[in-house]
C-alpha cells in the first residue's frame, strides 16, 4: 500500500549536541521509518543537521528550507522544544508535522517513542487528525526603527535581570491603555504558550482552536492586575518605561536587550503551523495525561 506522503523529512533534536543514548534511540528510529517509507513507495529524507549529529551518511539530505520547498511531511523525534523550534522555521511552507516524543512532557510531540509503528503508519496512509496552531511575530522597535523581531511559538516575555528590581510597563491593545504596571514582567502567550510559562504565573490554559493571546504579569505589584485573555486579531504594544536590565525573550530562544523608551509589539504571525495527531487524539485527552487530572479520580 503506498504512503499518502511520498516526500518525508526527519528531524531530531539538533541544536545540541545529544547524548549517546539520545543518539543511538535517533538511530534505531529513523533507520525504522525510513525503511518503511521506502517500503511503501516513499522517499525518505534526513534534514542535514539532523545527519550530521546522528553520523547517518546513507539516506539524502536536505536543509529545513529544502525540507519545507520539497517535502510533503516532516517527522520530528524529539521534545516540544525541537517540534516548536521546526514549526517556527516550516510554517511559511505549510509543511505538515508529526510529533515523536523523545522528552518529558510532549504537548505537540504526542506519539510515544516506545510504540510510534502503529500510529505512524496509519497517519501515513491519510488516518489523522490535523490541527492548526498559531503564531506570534514581534518586535523591538527604538526611536521609530524595528531592532529586532522573532517569531514565537509559546509566548513573548518582557522581564528584569536577575538582580534588578521591578520593570515598569505601558501596555496598550490597538492603541487603547490597559495598564500602566510594575511587576517583575509580563508575558504574552499563545494557546499552545497558555500551559507553558504562563500557566506557572496563574494564567489560563487556552483551547489551541481559539483565536486569542493571554498577557499575564510576572509578579505584579498591584495583586488586581490579573491574566487576561484578549483577542489575537489586535497588536499588543508594550513600552518600557523603567527598570534596568531588562530582556525580551521570544520562546526563550531569542534575546535582545531592551533599552527604556523601547517598544515591543506583538502582532499575529502570517502562517500558521500543522500537526498531524493519530486518529482519535483531542487536546483533552493531552491534558488529563501531561498533566495528571484523573489522579486521585476515576480512570475513564
Amino acid at each position: 500500500m503506498q504512503s499518502r506522503f511520498q516526500h518525508i523529512a526527519l528531524i531530531g533534536k539538533y541544536h545540541a549536541p545529544p547524548s549517546a543514548e539520545v543518539r543511538q534511540q535517533s538511530i534505531v528510529a529513523f533507520s525504522q521509518i525510513a525503511s518503511y517509507v521506502e517500503a511503501r513507495g516513499g522517499t525518505a529524507y534526513l534534514e542535514q543537521e539532523t545527519a550530521n549529529f546522528t553520523g547517518m551518511d546513507h539516506y539524502p539530505t536536505l536543509s529545513l528550507d529544502e525540507v519545507g520547498k520539497r517535502c510533503d511531511l516532516a517527522i520530528v523525534l524529539g521534545g516540544d522544544g525541537t517540534m516548536l523550534g521546526v514549526g517556527r522555521e516550516l510554517a511559511k511552507y505549510n509543511t505538515p508535522l508529526v510529533g515523536i516524543n523523545q522528552g518529558r512532557l510532549g504537548f505537540v510531540t504526542d506519539i510515544p517513542l516506545q510504540t510510534f509503528l502503529a500510529p505512524l503508519s496509519a497517519i501515513l496512509a491519510g488516518e489523522y487528525e490535523e490541527e492548526i496552531r498559531s503564531m506570534i511575530h514581534a518586535l523591538v522597535i527604538r526611536d521609530g526603527e524595528c531592532v529586532f523581531q522573532a517569531l514565537a511559538f509559546n509566548d513573548v516575555v518582557v522581564n528584569r535581570g536577575g538582580t534588578s528590581g521591578m520593570v515598569e510597563l505601558r501596555v496598550e491593545v490597538d492603541g487603547q491603555l490597559v495598564a500602566n504596571q510594575r511587576a517583575d514582567g509580563l508575558i504574552i502567550a499563545t494557546p499552545t504558550g497558555s500551559t507553558a510559562y504562563a500557566l506557572s504565573v496563574g494564567g489560563p490554559i487556552v483551547h489551541p482552536a481559539l483565536a486569542c493571546w493571554v498577557m499575564a504579569p510576572i509578579a505584579p505589584h498591584t495583586l488586581s492586575n490579573r491574566p487576561i485573555v484578549v483577542p489575537d486579531t489586535q497588536e499588543i504594544s508594550i513600552e518600557v518605561i523603567g527598570g534596568r536590565d531588562i530582556a525580551a525573550n521570544f520562546d526563550m530562544q531569542s534575546l535582545a536587550s531592551i533599552l527604556r523608551g523601547d517598544k515591543i509589539l506583538v502582532r499575529s504571525a502570517p502562517h500558521k503551523t500543522r500537526f498531524l495527531h493519530p486518529r482519535g487524539w483531542n487536546y483533552y485527552t493531552t491534558l488529563r495525561k501531561k498533566l495528571g487530572w484523573n489522579e486521585g479520580g476515576i480512570t475513564p
